[in-house]
Formats: C-alpha cells, sequence, structure tokens
C-alpha cells in the first residue's frame, strides 16, 4: 500500500496541463463552440438581447424536446419557480411542501406569495422527496408540491402523484438538477402540473443566467406568463377571459424576461444537450464501476431497467458509511481525498429548514417570523420529523463532476479512493470527528477543477 498523501506519500490524482489531451478539461462546462458565439454575437450584432422573438424559438424547440404544450423562459431558475407557485395558485395562507435538502430557491420565493413553506424528509437512498413522509405534511392549508429531483435522480413520481390526487393538490417538479433525465420513461418536468428549471452556467444544461418553465396546462402557462412577462401578457395571447383585463401589466410586478443572448445559445445548447449527457454518463459510469467494490462508499443512482435516467448527473453523490471503515468520520474521510488530489468536503446541502430565514426572519415587517406569517399554527413543531435531513450530511458528499470520459484521468481518481479506503486504519488516529455544521447551502462542485 503506497503512503497516504496526507501523511507525505505522492497524491493519487496528478494530472495537470491546459489542454484536452491531458485532462485538464475534465471538468470545464458548459462545452462552448464557434457555434455558440456566432449565435450570441448574432444577438448583439442586432441589438436584440431585450426580445422575445429568439426566446420564442428557443421555447418552441424545447417544448418539441421536452414533449410540452407550452414552455416559457425566464431570467433565472428562481423566477421560473416563482411564477410556477403562482401559475399553480399559491397565495396568502397557502402552505406548500418541500424537501429540506435542496437548493433555498425551491421553496424561498413562496414566502412573496404570503405562502408557507412546510418540509418534508428526504429518502435516504435518493435524496428526493420522501412520499412516505409527505402525506403527513398535508393539512387543509396546503396548495402545491415541490418535487425536486436532487442530484439528478428522479424523485418517486408514482407515489407522489397517487399523494396530489388523493388531496387534490397542485404538483411543481424543480428540474434544475435534473434537465433531460426520465423517470420510468417520461421526461422529468411532464409527469406533474409544471417543470420548472434553473439553466445557469453551473448546470448541465447551462446557457447562461437564465430558467425555464413548462406545462401542458394552458391556464397554469397563462397565469405564468401573467405573473412577470409583461411583454407576452397581450390580451391577444391570452384565452382566459379574467387574464385579458389586466393585460399590459404583470400582475406579480416582475420582470422574469430572458435574456435573448441566452435564448441564442439556449438553442444551440439544447442541439448537442443529449450527446454530451452521454458522455457525461459514460464517465461517471466507469468511475462507478471501478469503485463498486470499495467499501465505505457508494455512487447514488438510479436503476435504469424501467427507463429512468440520471440526463447529465448534476452532481454526482456519493453516500458513506462510516460503520465499514471503522466509524472514520466524514470530515477525516474527505481531508485524506483532498491531500490526494480530489476535491471533495462533507456534507451535500444544509437542511433548509434550520436556515434563519425559515425560522426567525421578518422579511416583510409582519411582526413575526415570516415563515408563519399568515399561518395559524407553528409549522417548526413538525422538524422533529426530518430525521434523515439531520444527519445526511455525515453520510454523503459530492463526487467533482465528471463532464468527458478520459478513462486514463478518471482512474486516478477511482485509485485515490482506493488507497484512502484500504489505509483508513491509519486515519483514524487523530480523527477528531466531525467538526461544526457540515455541507452547504449552496454547495456544489458545479465545473470546478480539483
Amino acid at each position: 500500500m503506497s503512503e497516504l498523501a496526507i501523511f507525505g506519500g505522492e497524491p493519487a490524482v496528478t494530472y495537470v496541463g491546459t489542454g484536452k489531451n491531458d485532462g485538464s478539461d475534465m471538468f470545464k462546462w458548459p462545452v462552448v463552440t464557434d457555434e455558440d458565439r456566432a449565435a450570441v454575437l448574432d444577438v448583439i450584432n442586432k441589438g436584440a438581447m431585450s426580445g422575445t422573438d429568439i426566446t420564442r424559438e428557443f421555447e418552441r424547440e424545447f417544448c418539441e424536446w421536452m414533449g410540452a404544450k407550452y414552455a416559457l423562459g425566464t431570467n433565472n431558475g428562481t423566477a421560473a419557480l416563482h411564477a410556477a407557485m403562482f401559475a399553480c395558485g399559491l397565495g396568502r395562507g397557502d402552505e406548500i411542501i418541500c424537501p429540506s435538502i435542496t437548493f433555498w430557491a425551491s421553496c424561498t420565493s413562496a414566502y412573496s406569495l404570503g405562502a408557507t413553506v412546510v418540509f418534508a424528509d428526504v429518502d435516504p437512498e435518493t435524496l428526493c422527496l420522501d412520499p412516505k413522509k409527505l402525506e403527513e405534511k398535508i393539512t387543509d392549508k396546503t396548495k402545491a408540491i415541490m418535487v425536486v429531483h436532487y442530484c439528478a435522480h428522479p424523485a418517486d413520481m408514482d407515489a407522489i402523484m397517487a399523494i396530489a390526487k388523493k388531496h387534490n393538490l397542485k404538483v411543481i417538479e424543480d428540474v434544475s438538477h435534473a434537465q433531460g433525465g426520465k423517470y420510468k420513461g417520461k421526461m422529468l418536468g411532464t409527469i406533474g402540473d409544471i417543470g420548472a428549471a434553473s439553466l445557469m452556467s453551473g448546470k448541465s444544461f447551462a446557457i447562461g443566467e437564465a430558467g425555464m418553465l413548462w406545462t401542458d396546462n394552458q391556464e397554469i402557462y397563462e397565469r405564468a406568463v401573467a405573473f412577470g412577462s409583461y411583454e407576452r401578457f397581450y390580451t391577444y395571447e391570452m384565452q382566459s377571459e379574467e387574464l385579458k383585463k389586466y393585460a399590459g401589466a404583470p400582475l406579480g410586478g416582475f420582470k422574469h424576461r430572458m435574456h435573448q443572448v441566452s435564448a441564442a445559445m439556449g438553442r444551440v445548447q439544447l442541439r448537442h444537450y443529449d450527446d454530451r449527457c452521454a458522455e457525461i454518463n459514460k464517465a461517471v459510469k466507469y468511475f462507478e464501476a471501478g469503485i463498486k467494490d470499495i467499501p465505505g462508499i457508494r455512487l447514488v443512482h438510479v436503476d435504469e431497467s424501467d427507463g429512468s435516467t440520471m440526463a447529465g448527473w448534476y452532481v454526482p453523490v456519493i453516500r458513506y458509511n462510516p460503520d465499514e471503515l471503522g466509524g472514520l468520520s466524514i470530515t477525516r474521510f474527505c481531508e485524506a481525498m483532498r491531500a490526494e488530489g480530489v476535491s471533495v468536503n462533507p456534507g451535500v446541502n444544509r437542511p433548509l429548514h434550520t436556515h434563519p430565514v425559515h425560522t426567525m426572519a421578518d422579511v416583510y415587517h409582519d411582526g413575526k417570523p415570516t415563515y408563519r406569517a399568515f399561518s395559524d399554527r407553528d409549522i417548526r413543531e413538525g422538524d422533529k420529523d426530518l430525521s434523515v435531513s439531520s444527519i445526511i450530511n455525515e453520510q454523503a458528499f459530492f463526487l467533482p463532476w465528471f463532464k468527458h470520459y478520459r478513462p486514463e484521468i478518471i482512474d486516478q481518481y477511482i485509485a485515490a479512493f482506493k488507497k484512502v479506503v484500504e489505509n483508513h486504519k491509519e486515519l483514524l488516529e487523530g480523527d477528531k470527528g466531525n467538526q461544526g455544521t457540515l455541507g452547504g447551502w449552496f454547495r456544489f462542485n458545479h465545473a470546478k477543477k480539483s
């Protein structure tokens, strides 16, 4: 066994350089070519940055790819989710159920609508909303369920949709981590009432700072348009008689328009997206095959036998089992991995139910915390039920996100994991355990090179 780098040995990951052949583009994303540059420059040269013609073409092509009837481009993913909540009727005094393990944008916009966010626990295997913990969170105030396909893993949509149908609830799919992924052959975002996603530069579908929502429901689509797309909110474009009388000014007072530089890049990226995801998939599966027999670690993945997929794998998650490594803390394990040249940190997203914005902040001067400003009950009483969310950061971390199939580079990462696991007993001495709070409020490796 070679000496661990943390004790002075040579790191397992040694590649360096600036070109494709030496693997230094392993984590570079998105892939930008002359085709992207030409499309973007065309928008700039025409002075068409604030128009809607190119965005509408992007929406049309996105609908064809997604298999949806309507799509609406927005300036970012948060705006898409915000509009989706409004479109589903979320308002003052209503409740929306959301998993606690996710990025804040999945739910925080609900407060601006006067709604309350109720957190539910995640499944210990998928890290997505746990249907078994969902129904107990439903009250007569519940209006919608926010489903997050966390780190590209499809949530259990059959069970979630059955619960939603039983209680007559709207389902919003946050596909920001999983653009192009499938659940039992169905595109994620087309199973619930509406799908929404970030398309910012760190995502697998990366076009700059932008978002998209899509649905088959015309009423939901038109409400989303009316909320923050004033330049699309005309009487002749609306079928809803109720909405027509307000046309011309956005009901939400927001300006959610997608910048057409992003739309132009989006059209190009869409043409190549599935092929590029296929290469990412090949790279991650190669890595998975290399670590499958290593104790203490395993890659979170979906069973593809039923037609489900992980698409762009944003971002791969490693489940860590300290019991298989003599109780070695995830903090010490990641410390040793970093010394080997692998950029990993203990934890994933911190549970949102513990953030001060969701526990004490009075954002709108209501005289009480915003999370319950329009609620007649203290929904925080249910937080004790979030047992998986509360400990997951001791058992999981993000793997650097391979963007290309480069076996000789991936082999170095496999070797690093093998090396640390094989020498784990040496790490037990000096292991101070997990110190402080693990994970981050917005921790993702994105395109970061280790």
